[in-house]
């Protein structure tokens, strides 16, 4: 199973769409938080940028955010990129 990374805001609607898919798929992810995190939103930037959120990655596979998420989910393809045949 790949890794899953999810930048967030504490308070932003899509991030906590994006967390509630993951969840519900049983899709376990690590949360990076940017909220106050300087060097964390520096990282983010350079990965994408962009200083946007939610950001998802799978491995070292930028998915966007919640709502190409959301299509990869819908299309079956998200499963796919978690779990790589």
């Amino acid at each position: 199973m790949s890794k899953v990374q999810l930048y967030t805001w504490t308070y932003c609607p899509y991030c906590i769409k994006a967390k509630n898919l993951l969840e519900s798929k049983g899709i376990p992810y690590v949360e990076i938080c940017i909220d106050d995190d300087s060097d964390k939103k520096r990282e983010l930037f350079q990965k994408t940028g962009q200083n946007t959120v939610p950001y998802v990655f799978v491995g070292d596979t930028c998915v966007g955010g919640f709502s190409d998420l959301n299509n990869l989910s819908s299309s079956g393809e998200l499963d796919n990129l978690i779990n790589p045949v």
